[in-house]
């Protein structure tokens, strides 16, 4: 059986596994991500891949994803949560082992994971998005990437007549400064949607801005690439039981789901991503 090595590179954990054509994962296994240093950091993704994966029999080809702009070479420019810069990650990890390598940005090859093996598999157009210490996402269309920006968080929003980030104010770090900006200071958001259950009368008010700032960013992505499900995770998803109804509520519009592949749709989307390009 037909097998890739899928690397999942964070800030903090690296995660390697040897993942089969079923989309299985075989092995796995997480480590410190090394920072700061650039080639500090190659060796250790190759020593890590060398360590969970010795026998890499019916291999045949490594893909990784990473919190980064990648060039379609493979080539990063920055890793600001790692610390380095110009980063020839697919050329290295090519030349280490002698198969093809290939890397992408990590919210677009977790997006290929629900598009492909999650829930959410069976829709022809998925839009995958991730709202933690910011917001990302990424489109799919027959279970493979189109054009779409992951950078979509940064895109401009107006609120009290002044212009903000979408992330800036909707994401997990971006909601305290929706709740500074109205007169509330909270540390997170969990404390935030704790202190709207309470039914503080700021924190109401701005949770109904927070899903109306919502609404109006699913309806921009909405005309703009008319997918058949939006699917969400990230840490501001630990809160769904509070705000996703109403966020669906608000929206009718648009279809949301909860991703499904959970801790592994980096790993599982990489898989994807080199399956895809090396067949």
């Amino acid at each position: 059986m037909k097998k890739i090595i899928a690397l999942d590179i964070g800030g903090t954990n690296t995660r390697v596994a040897l993942i089969n054509e079923k989309y299985e994962i075989e092995k796995v296994l997480i480590k410190d991500t090394v920072v700061g240093n650039r080639d500090n950091f190659l060796a250790s993704v190759s020593a890590i891949v060398e360590e969970a994966i010795p026998d890499r029999t019916g291999v045949i080809g490594m893909a990784c994803g990473v919190p980064g702009r990648v060039r379609h070479d493979g080539y990063i420019d920055v890793l600001p949560n790692v610390g380095i810069s110009e980063i020839p990650l697919a050329k290295y990890l090519s030349a280490q082992f002698g198969i093809p390598a290939f890397v992408k940005n990590d919210a677009e090859v977790a997006a290929l994971a629900e598009a492909n093996v999650g829930p959410n598999a069976s829709y022809k157009s998925l839009y995958f998005v991730t709202v933690s210490t910011g917001v990302g996402g990424a489109l799919t269309m027959n279970g493979r990437l189109v054009n779409s920006s992951y950078e979509i968080g940064h895109t401009v929003i107006p609120y009290k007549g002044e212009y903000y980030e979408f992330e800036h104010l909707c994401s997990g770090t971006g909601l305290r400064k929706l709740c500074a900006l109205n007169g509330l200071e909270v540390a997170n958001s969990r404390e935030f949607f704790e202190l709207f259950l309470a039914k503080d009368e700021k924190a109401v008010a701005i949770y109904n801005d927070w899903l109306n700032l919502f609404k109006f960013w699913i309806r921009m992505v909405q005309d703009a690439f008319s997918p058949e499900v939006f699917a969400f995770t990230g840490g501001v998803m630990k809160s769904k039981d509070i705000f996703f109804e109403d966020l669906r509520a608000r929206v009718p519009f648009a279809h949301l789901e909860e991703c499904g592949c959970g801790q592994y749709a980096g790993l599982i989307g990489a898989a994807v991503f080199g399956f895809q390009n090396c067949k």
